[in-house]
């Protein structure tokens, strides 16, 4: 009796040192164990760490090593966006999950890189091997989601275009900014269900390329929410084009042009060559983008049949989901350009009087300000709602003509700033929540509003979080 309960205690003592010795990384998966001697090689040059909100996630190696790495590290919270993928896919359309995992194979079969097929492969592994069952053609539907629900769909059954994500975001140089270097910030909109599941920063060193630090989106291989630098001393975000119609199924997924402009992109025009190459459509955006190496900023605006790309050294870019480009606007979407209601147009006047205001002024903790800003343009007073840069439609009663519904659970669920002078260091800015201080309570939202009672156990609270520099200190 006393050697077992010797056993007993010795066993206790080292279950608490192996879960001391795991640090931030995902421990009720780690604990399954049965990993091979080169899994666990794979896994002890990776890590997670929780941090205010956001899961910081840091993969390397070769393509299915670092796939791995990212599907066992967070093989639950993959498995929680699939589930809230299939419930809202189903809702939307009344198509079941498996008709689009059946689709996104179809679409995507055979348009996928050799090294980003890999990495997928070796996701499905990981998760599989964390006891997360999962197949390969689920994590094309995964990856492709925007393009198969907002874009696919849409133009195959020729439905009107569905609620689709919504940025603010602008970019500025020269004598814009304070010192003359880039400042650069985001915020993503988003169903606020769905936009949880953008809460990870993923730094991936892959054996070829370029080093990346991005924000991402569930299991996707690229970004998604876009707010990216690289190592080639390129960043990025984007803001999506709002009313858009096109598609063509023939033509590469964003997910892979997009992964592979940053992670192979030297400059500015190689990183626009390879998005618009082969380019189906699907995640229409205008691009922001700048290189810190020569100072130079671009707005790269990307539809189906036509494109711009234009640069400057001087001044600055914003977005608000409206295109500047007159062929893109008129032939491929049906937005309004004027119309100060419709929530792009009022954000894009609004960028256009921060701009006036504080040019020449421009950094990082004014970026942090204005892409909070709750200024109304249309109402003329500070009142957050579907028209402010930092979106809150949750807020809006929708009694201004063109607003899309009442109190919709959508806005902003974060904000993110960077500089010249942080991309050489590595880092970024993020805040997750809102860009605001402005909290979401699930339970009181949906009790105040039973119209979104379809939403019961997937929306979720988003509480109000501080900035936090990324990579966190270990």
């Amino acid at each position: 009796m006393r050697t077992y309960k010797t056993f007993l205690i010795l066993a206790s003592i080292l279950a608490t040192l192996i879960l001391a010795g795991c640090g931030q990384k995902d421990i009720s998966l780690i604990s399954q164990g049965h990993l091979t001697s080169t899994e666990q090689h794979w896994l002890d040059k990776a890590y997670r760490q929780d941090v205010n909100g956001w899961i910081y996630l840091h993969i390397q190696g070769k393509p299915f090593e670092r796939g791995f790495q990212r599907g066992y590290l967070t093989a639950n919270e993959i498995d929680e966006f699939r589930k809230t993928a299939a419930h809202i896919s189903y809702f939307q359309t009344s198509r079941d999950y498996d008709f689009f995992v059946n689709s996104a194979r179809k679409l995507f079969k055979n348009k996928i890189s050799p090294e980003y097929t890999e990495e997928i492969n070796g996701t499905v592994a990981g998760m599989n091997k964390a006891g997360k069952k999962v197949t390969f053609d689920e994590m094309l539907f995964m990856n492709g989601f925007f393009e198969v629900l907002w874009y696919w769909w849409p133009e195959n059954k020729n439905f009107d275009e569905m609620t689709r994500p919504g940025c603010s975001a602008f970019i500025a140089t020269g004598d814009a900014t304070v010192d003359g270097k880039i400042v650069m910030a985001h915020n993503t909109w988003i169903n606020y269900a769905i936009g949880r599941f953008c809460n990870i920063v993923v730094d991936i060193t892959p054996e070829k390329g370029h080093r990346i630090l991005m924000q991402s989106f569930g299991p996707s291989i690229y970004s998604a929410t876009d707010f990216f630098i690289t190592d080639a001393g390129l960043v990025g975000t984007e803001t999506t084009i709002g009313s858009f119609k096109g598609f063509n199924s023939k033509g590469t997924p964003v997910f892979d042009r997009a992964r592979n402009a940053m992670q192979y992109a030297n400059c500015i025009g190689e990183w626009a060559d390879i998005m618009t190459r082969k380019n189906n459509g699907g995640y229409a955006n205008a691009w922001l983008l700048g290189d810190i190496n020569t100072g130079e900023i671009a707005r790269l605006e990307l539809g189906l049949k036509n494109h711009s790309l234009e640069k400057k050294i001087n001044g600055f870019f914003t977005g608000s989901n409206i295109t500047s480009d007159i062929k893109i606007l008129r032939q491929e979407t049906k937005a309004s350009l004027d119309d100060i209601r419709d929530n792009s147009v009022a954000r894009n006047v609004r960028w256009k009087q921060l701009m006036k205001k504080y040019y020449g002024k421009i950094d990082v903790k004014l970026a942090k300000k204005m892409i909070a800003d709750h200024y109304d343009v249309y109402l003329e007073k500070e009142k957050p709602s579907s028209r402010t840069i930092c979106g809150h439609c949750e807020l809006d009663d929708g009694t201004v003509p063109g607003t899309r519904s009442a109190f919709r659970p959508v806005g902003a669920v974060d904000g993110k700033v960077v500089d010249s002078d942080m991309v050489k260091d590595w880092q970024f800015f993020a805040k997750w929540g809102s860009s605001c201080d402005i909290s979401l309570n699930a339970e009181q939202f949906l009790e105040k509003h039973p119209q979104y009672d379809w939403l019961n156990d997937f929306l979720k609270d988003l509480p109000s979080q501080p900035w936090t520099v990324f990579p966190p200190k270990k």
